[in-house]
């Protein structure tokens, strides 16, 4: 792992969101991006070398709006920057980690992502990502 490449967090409302983030950061987001494959639309904030996501349910059946329905906004998943996501899947699975992907899936902002089940690790959604 080279380093936490970003912070995800579930929103209900992403235009207001990014407003609240503009005035706690400082600055504005600098990139929104809808992800088809998994219902959401992002926006991204750049906080030095990481990043935060903010995340919004385009369908009320998306991972997104079960979550929020469920726990409400908050922090949703914690992002590691990874140089080759196909070993680093591999190496987590013999470290006794659950993959929520059996392949590594395009996500948001030109990365290819995978996900670690919750259960496996503490009760956190961890996310990989290699940028392609």
């Amino acid at each position: 792992m080279m380093k936490i490449e970003h912070i995800g967090i579930a929103v209900k409302n992403l235009e207001a969101s990014n407003e609240l983030f503009k005035k706690l950061l400082g600055k504005e987001h600098y990139k929104t991006e809808a992800v088809e494959s998994e219902n959401v639309i992002t926006s991204f904030f750049k906080i030095g070398r990481s990043k935060i996501e903010l995340l919004e349910a385009s369908d009320p059946s998306s991972p997104i709006a079960k979550y929020i329905d469920k726990r409400g906004e908050g922090i949703h998943h914690i992002a590691f920057e990874v140089k080759d996501i196909e070993k680093e899947m591999k190496r987590m699975e013999k470290e006794g980690f659950v993959l929520l992907n059996e392949k590594p899936k395009k996500g948001a902002d030109n990365k290819l992502v995978c996900f670690l089940h919750p259960k496996s690790a503490n009760g956190v959604l961890v996310e990989l990502c290699q940028s392609i």
